[in-house]
């Protein structure tokens, strides 16, 4: 299985992963090699793949479609081809140990600000806005420590970009320049939890 990144405390039998949408067909021929044939489902806002061994494998794009469907001709084609999309990201990744804030156009940043040590929220939300306010921002894009993203975000500098659709929580331990490109990479990833046969 392609796992460039799993959630943490899951439970026994189950995993996730981040797959890149030019990966996504490579990634679910290996899962029907190891686990049988397979059907596919829509389900719970995703990609359901049930395979003859009973194992499962849920796929969620990293955005909704907004009006802006993929292409192709299967699910999975579709699911591909919508991760693939440009889409305007604004990362906002915070720690007590630091923050990292970037623009991205898909998995491409375009700018950036990054600091040692947490700032206070309201410095912090200028250092964002800034940043923010040059770009086209569709999504945020959290990470880090869930009530210090939740504090900047209720910045009155913030106001407009806090309305903006949430992703998926990244779980970064060290925000800094150097993790932004992976952050924006995992950010347009489709997620994939996959939970293993019963005995």
């Amino acid at each position: 299985m392609d796992r460039r990144a799993s959630a943490p405390h899951q439970p026994s039998g189950r995993r996730t992963a981040l797959v890149p949408a030019a990966r996504l067909q490579g990634w679910a021929d290996r899962f029907a090699a190891s686990h049988g044939a397979v059907a596919e489902d829509l389900d719970d806002g995703g990609l359901l793949l049930r395979a003859a061994d009973g194992a499962t494998a849920m796929l969620k794009a990293p955005w909704p479609a907004d009006g802006r469907p993929g292409r192709g001709g299967t699910e999975l084609e579709r699911l591909a081809s919508l991760a693939n999309q440009e889409r305007g990201l604004g990362l906002l990744l915070v720690r007590r140990g630091g923050y990292a804030i970037a623009a991205a156009s898909g998995s491409t940043i375009l700018a950036s600000k990054s600091g040692s040590r947490f700032l206070e929220a309201k410095a912090t939300a200028e250092q964002a806005s800034r940043i923010f306010n040059e770009h086209r921002i569709e999504y945020i894009v959290p990470g880090g420590d869930r009530v210090l993203v939740d504090q900047l975000l209720s910045q009155p500098l913030l106001k407009a970009i806090a309305g903006r659709t949430r992703l998926a929580f990244l779980d970064i331990q060290g925000p800094k320049t150097a993790v932004l490109a992976k952050a924006a990479a995992d950010a347009c990833s489709v997620r994939i939890t996959v939970t293993d046969p019963q005995p």
